[in-house]
C-alpha cells in the first residue's frame, strides 16, 4: 500500500474494507489501494454530495464515486427524511432513470430501498425522461421522487437528481437536511437493501399517455402547425430517453416530417456515437446537422440523455448555425408572450423567470409586453420554486436558463426537452408562416433590443486537488476583485455568498433577497455582465461573459457579432482563461 496517502482517505477506504461490503468491492478497494494513490484519494476524499443537479459523480468504488452503495446511502437518508416530514402520511415515491450504463439497477436498489422503508414506490418499467418524473410526482400523489441520470456528463458518469412533492429538485432546508441523514448513517448495514415487492409498482404507458396529452394542450397555434405540417425537423435523442417521448409529442403537434438520426436513436450508456451527449456543443450535434444539410431541413433539435435540455441548429443562408441557450430561449419567450398577447390572454398577472446568468435579452422582452420577470440563481429548481411560490396568485407562462434548459406551462417543476422540443418547432413553423427563418427573427429581436452576446468558458479542475484551486480562484477574486474588464470599469460587484451587492465607486453595499450560493458578478460601466461560479454537479469553474452593443441594420449583423466577441475574447486573455 502506498504510505504518502492522506489519514483520512485511508480512513474512508479501511470502512469499506472492514464493513459489510460485497467481496467484489472490498478486492476493488484493495487494488485500487496498491495502485495510483491519485486515483485512490479521488474516490475515497469525500462523500458525495447534493449540489445544484443532486448526486453526480464517476461509476466506481469508493465513497465519492457512484455505485450501489453511495446509492443506497443516499436513498436510505432520503426515506428517513420523507418519514421524518410526512408522519401522518402514507408516503409515496416516483423512481425513474435514463439510458447510462447502471442505471436500471441503480433505480432498481433505489426502489428496493424505498419499499424496504414502508414507502410506497411508482417505478417506471423502462427509461423516461427527466421531466415526466416531475410531472408523475404530483400526478400519482407523491411526496418524492428520483431519477436516476448524470445528465449531460460523459458516459463515465451517472447521478441522482431527488424530488419534492412540488414535482421541483431539492432545494434549501431539504437538500441539506438529506444530506445530513445521509451521513448520520454510520455503517452501510444502517441500509434496508432488501426490498418490499407489494410496495413497488410498475408504471409506463398510462402515465405517458396522460403527460403527452397536457403537452399537446401547449400549443398556442395549431392552425399555423396545420399550414406547416410539412416543417422539415431532424432531431436527435443523442442515445438517450428523448426517443421515447419527444417524436410522438411533435406528431401530437401535427408535424409530419420528422427525421430522426438512426444511428443516435439507440439508447446506448456508452454513447458510441459522440464524444459526450451534450447538446451544448457542437461535435454532439454533427451527425444531426450533417443529415440536415442532406435533407435540406428547417431546424435541428438534439436532447441530452435525460431529454431536459435541447440543443438548436438553424437554418441560415445555405448552412445551419448553433443557437446557444440564451438565443433558444430568447426566441422562445418572444413567442409565448407574442401569442399570449394576440390570443388576449394576458392579464396583468402573467410572468417568466430566468435565471442570473441568462441573458437580459429575455428581461428586455417581458418589459415589452408588460409581462413580469424574475431572476433566480443557477439551477432550475429555483424557477421550480418560484412556480410553487406563485401557485394560484401569477400565471407561468414560461422559463429558462442559457444551459439549455426550458420550460412551458406549470405542470411540470423541472427543464423539459419534450415540452421544449414541440414549442420551438411550432416557434419555427410560426416563423415559416411569416416567410421567415428562426436567425431572421433572431436579428429582429436584436434591432429592437440591441445585440446580445454571450459566451462561456469552463476550467475543468479535477479531483481533491482541484476543488482546492477552485475553492482558491473564488477568494482571489473576492479579496482582490478585478477593477476593470476588457477597459471597461467595474461598477458593480454581487456576492450572492455574503448577499451583497457593492457599488464600487461609492463603497454603498445593499442586500441580494436571494438564498446564498458562491457566485460573483462584476458589471462593467459599458453594460458588460461577467460572471462566475463553481459547477454545482461537475468538477469545474464556469465563466459567463454577456456583452452587448446597438445592431442598427441585419446586414451590421456579422460585424457586431465579430466585435462583440473581440471584446469577450480580450476578457478572456485578461482573466488568464
Amino acid at each position: 500500500m502506498k504510505t504518502n496517502i492522506d489519514p483520512v482517505v485511508l480512513e474512508k477506504a479501511n470502512v469499506w474494507l472492514e464493513g459489510p461490503y460485497d467481496e467484489d468491492t472490498k478486492n476493488a478497494v484493495r487494488k485500487m489501494m496498491e495502485g495510483d494513490p491519485q486515483e485512490f484519494t479521488d474516490a475515497f476524499y469525500r462523500d458525495l454530495e447534493f449540489g445544484t443537479g443532486g448526486l453526480r459523480g464517476i461509476m466506481g468504488v469508493g465513497s465519492n464515486r457512484m455505485n450501489k452503495y453511495t446509492v443506497g446511502a443516499a436513498t436510505q437518508g432520503f426515506s428517513n427524511y420523507l418519514k421524518k416530514n410526512f408522519k401522518n402520511v402514507s408516503i409515496k415515491v416516483a423512481v425513474s432513470f435514463d439510458s447510462r450504463n447502471n442505471s436500471r439497477e441503480f433505480a432498481k436498489i433505489s426502489a428496493d430501498i424505498f419499499s424496504a422503508n414502508g414507502i410506497k414506490v411508482f417505478l417506471f418499467d423502462d427509461l423516461r425522461p427527466t421531466p415526466e418524473l416531475s410531472f408523475a410526482i404530483r400526478y400519482l400523489g407523491c411526496q418524492g421522487g428520483i431519477m436516476i441520470t448524470a445528465s449531460h456528463n460523459p458516459k463515465e458518469y451517472n447521478g441522482y437528481k431527488a424530488y419534492w412533492d412540488d414535482g421541483g429538485q431539492l432545494i434549501s432546508p431539504h437538500d441539506k437536511n438529506v444530506i445530513n441523514e445521509v451521513n448520520k448513517i454510520a455503517s452501510i448495514s444502517e441500509v434496508k437493501f432488501d426490498g418490499n415487492s407489494n410496495l413497488i409498482e410498475i408504471i409506463g404507458e398510462e402515465v405517458d399517455k396522460v403527460y403527452l396529452e397536457k403537452v399537446k394542450a401547449l400549443s398556442l397555434s395549431p392552425e399555423i402547425i396545420q399550414k406547416q405540417k410539412a416543417l422539415k425537423i431532424v432531431y436527435t435523442p443523442l442515445h438517450g430517453t428523448g426517443i421515447k417521448l419527444v417524436p410522438k409529442a411533435l406528431e401530437k403537434f401535427g408535424f409530419e416530417n420528422v427525421h430522426i438520426v438512426p444511428k443516435q436513436a439507440i439508447a446506448d450508456g456508452n454513447f458510441p456515437t459522440v464524444k459526450s451527449p451534450n447538446p451544448e456543443e457542437h461535435a454532439a450535434m454533427e451527425m444531426a446537422i450533417n443529415e440536415a444539410r442532406e435533407i435540406d431541413a428547417d431546424i435541428v433539435l438534439a436532447t441530452d440523455p435525460d431529454a431536459d435540455r435541447v440543443g438548436v441548429a438553424v437554418k441560415d443562408g445555405d448552412d445551419f448555425v448553433l443557437l446557444n441557450g440564451n438565443q433558444t430561449a430568447s426566441l422562445l419567450i418572444e413567442y409565448l408572450l407574442h401569442k399570449w398577447k394576440e390570443n388576449q390572454k394576458l392579464t396583468g398577472k402573467e410572468y417568466i423567470v430566468k435565471t442570473i446568468v441568462t441573458s437580459e435579452l429575455l428581461s428586455n422582452i417581458a418589459d415589452e409586453y408588460d409581462v413580469k420577470h424574475y431572476d433566480v440563481l443557477t439551477g432550475f429548481k429555483f424557477i421550480a420554486d418560484i412556480i410553487k411560490k406563485y401557485e394560484g396568485i401569477q400565471t407561468f407562462i414560461g422559463g429558462g436558463e442559457e444551459s439549455y434548459g426550458y420550460l412551458v406551462g406549470d405542470f411540470v417543476r423541472d427543464k423539459d426537452a419534450v415540452i421544449s422540443c414541440s414549442m420551438i418547432a411550432e416557434t419555427a413553423a410560426w416563423a415559416a408562416n411569416q416567410g421567415k427563418s428562426m436567425m431572421e427573427l433572431l436579428k429582429e429581436l436584436y434591432l429592437k433590443f440591441g445585440f446580445y452576446k454571450e459566451d462561456l468558458v469552463s476550467v475543468v479542475r479535477k479531483g481533491k486537488a482541484g476543488a482546492e484551486e477552485i475553492k482558491k480562484i473564488m477568494d482571489d477574486f473576492r479579496s482582490t476583485p478585478p477593477k476593470s474588464l476588457g477597459d471597461s470599469p467595474v461598477v458593480t460587484i454581487k456576492d450572492y455568498l455574503s448577499s451583497t451587492s457593492k457599488d464600487v465607486k461609492t463603497g454603498t453595499e445593499s442586500p441580494i433577497d436571494l438564498p446564498k450560493s458562491n457566485v460573483l458578478q462584476f458589471f462593467t460601466e459599458d453594460g458588460s455582465k461577467i460572471s462566475v461560479r463553481p459547477s454545482g454537479t461537475e468538477p469545474k469553474i464556469k465563466f459567463y461573459f454577456g456583452m452587448k452593443k446597438k445592431l442598427e441594420r441585419k446586414e451590421d449583423f456579422d460585424k457586431v457579432n465579430q466585435e462583440l466577441k473581440t471584446h469577450i475574447d480580450n476578457i478572456i486573455k485578461e482573466l488568464n482563461l
